[in-house]
């Protein structure tokens, strides 16, 4: 009975309770329509990752599979992608690594992606990618389209860099530096692949135009060959079959642990970013909801299996996961279609790859990196504010001059410490009272009415970024020698913690020595908590501290201002208008 219940806890069970026939066939369907671009798709990321092309159709059924056993939304078709394949060539390339050596760590590094992503949904952290700007991805994914393009050139061109280069400016420099052994045959074959792609693209957008290239590809490939001599013929791809599908368990040390550390955290932060992104994205089109966190389970498992049965870095991808959703799917089941049809294409279509020209996958490449450059959101990005045309030029400009993993990482960092920047920025806004009881916002050279006495209104966050400004305009109004009393007016202050308390008790006993006084009106119950906890009641003393009443907003106000008047012995004055009940 336990057992039972255990697995009625799997998505896969539970969708599978309620399932007919109908649902069946709109999700083979669609499953169809996924594999036959999944398929080509796992050939061009695994090239675009420098790894032999049958680890993106092996990534491409692992990932499908356990994204349908696991993720409970058809929102999502986990696989390899652009972003995680390109990251994974940056990690290569800095590593200058061998295609031997790229085999013997991809294990590990897929491995430690998964465990992490694992972790970080036992913490639920699934919701930190709300704190990424769209500026990091808009600029991460416009400079890997660049390194996508200039890194497959020397497949378009026909020839061969002995030693890659560890960034796009490097490749690009050594891809110029080759151009002289450029081989014509192969760029004239490139030229009329690309004008095949566009031409079916035109034609019949709705087939599976990449498939259909590379079949044409591959029929004009062999006949060349078969007729051209030996210096003149194109590179084809080694074939591969199911038999080439092995364990591949990690080489675990302490040493390649800490190594890959960073690439692997990279990793795991860019697959859930895209994957939940999607996920959320194309929900929303529907009026669904997902779990953040259950979708992150599914892509950290998806890699672990990956790590372990020769995939390669999978997580969500924007045009599987967009037509599996167009093509009418109505649970995961369809991703576990999608997973049983690569498995068959890897089976008979394996041994069959040997008769594709290396230059047409490449141009299909390259294809698919330029459409990732979208101009639309380059200028969205660049004309909105400032800090977004910041963000989104620093994470591009990193990612050309530094490691991908480096730039994901400045790029988010950027964001956070800007964003941090513009939310410690309080608003204080000074406050006089005329005879009639009514506040009024000062002007800029604007006296008070009563010297004595400052009421300022203060909005916005108050943690411990922001304590040192709010102490400096404070310290601002402090200066002036008529001042006796402060009204601080605090039912907008946001999120005060132990610094900004600190702040407040220094301010409070810096007035005591003054001899003047600091009330404080219109405090919420949690920030009285924290008064409480941090003895600021103590300091500023009970008769000081003016809570605030929910049902009239205003009755708090009013009676720190008689208190007020009454510590400088002002003469009374009629302020029921700020107390009046509401109607």
């Amino acid at each position: 009975m336990k057992h039972h219940k255990i697995f009625d806890h799997i998505p896969l069970v539970q969708t599978l309770q309620n399932y007919n026939l109908k649902m069946l066939e709109k999700d083979a369907l669609a499953g169809v329509n996924v594999a036959l671009l999944a398929f080509p798709q796992g050939l061009a990321f695994a090239l675009i990752a420098g790894l032999p092309v049958q680890y993106g159709v092996f990534g491409a059924a692992i990932a499908a599979v356990i994204g349908s056993v696991v993720s409970s939304t058809r929102y999502i078709s986990l696989g390899p992608t652009n972003a995680t394949a390109v990251m994974l060539l940056g990690a290569f390339i800095s590593l200058n690594a061998s295609e031997q050596m790229m085999l013997t760590l991809l294990p590990m590094i897929l491995v430690l992606v998964g465990l992490f992503l694992i972790a970080a949904y036992t913490i639920r952290a699934a919701s930190l990618i709300q704190y990424v700007s769209r500026s990091v991805i808009t600029g991460y994914i416009t400079a890997a389209a660049f390194l996508i393009v200039v890194n497959q050139l020397k497949h378009v061109l026909g020839f061969s860099i002995e030693r890659e280069g560890a960034t796009f400016s490097d490749i690009l420099i050594r891809t110029v530096w080759h151009l002289p052994q450029t081989h014509g045959a192969t760029l004239a074959f490139s030229i009329l692949v690309l004008g095949v792609y566009i031409l079916l693209k035109k034609w019949i957008p709705k087939l599976p135009v990449v498939a259909l290239t590379l079949i044409i590809a591959a029929l004009f490939g062999n006949l060349w060959n078969g007729f051209a001599s030996l210096p003149q013929r194109l590179a084809m791809f080694p074939s591969f079959t199911v038999e080439d599908w092995s364990l591949s368990l990690p080489d675990w040390n302490f040493e390649t642990i800490s190594h890959l550390g960073s690439i692997a955290l990279a990793l795991a932060f860019l697959c859930l970013l895209e994957g939940v992104s999607i996920a959320k994205s194309l929900a929303a089109r529907s009026g669904d909801d997902i779990d953040p966190n259950r979708e992150m389970l599914s892509i950290g498992l998806a890699n672990l299996a990956c790590g372990l049965f020769s995939g390669m870095p999978a997580s969500g991808s924007l045009t599987r996961s967009t037509l599996n959703w167009s093509s009418g799917a109505v649970t995961s089941i369809s991703n576990l279609v999608n997973g049983v049809l690569c498995v068959l294409g890897a089976t008979l279509l394996g041994p069959m790859i040997q008769y594709i020209p290396k230059a047409a996958l490449a141009v299909i490449v390259i294809r698919i990196g330029i459409s990732l450059i979208h101009w639309d959101h380059i200028r969205v990005m660049v004309k909105t504010t400032s800090m977004d045309r910041a963000v989104f030029i620093g994470t591009f400009l990193s990612a050309l001059v530094f490691r991908l993993d480096t730039a994901i990482f400045f790029g988010t960092g950027l964001s956070v410490l800007m964003f941090l920047r513009r939310a410690a920025m309080p608003e204080l806004v000074e406050y006089s009272f005329g005879s009639n009881g009514l506040l009024t916002a000062l002007g800029k050279d604007q006296e008070r009415n009563h010297p004595g006495i400052s009421i300022v209104h203060v909005e916005g966050n108050l943690f411990f970024g922001a304590a040192e400004l709010f102490r400096n305009q404070m310290r601002r109004i402090f200066v002036d020698p008529n001042l006796k009393v402060v009204v601080l007016k605090m039912r907008n202050a946001l999120h005060l913690d132990a610094t900004t308390a600190l702040a407040l008790r220094e301010l409070a006993n810096y007035m005591h020595d003054l001899d003047r006084h600091l009330l404080v009106c219109e405090i919420r119950p949690e920030v009285k908590g924290i008064f409480e906890s941090a003895g600021l009641i103590e300091t500023i003393q009970e008769p000081n501290i003016f809570p605030d009443d929910p049902r009239n907003p205003l009755k708090s106000t009013a009676r720190a201002v008689a208190r007020a008047r009454e510590l400088i012995g002002a003469p009374k004055v009629e302020v029921s208008i700020l107390a009046e009940e509401p109607s």
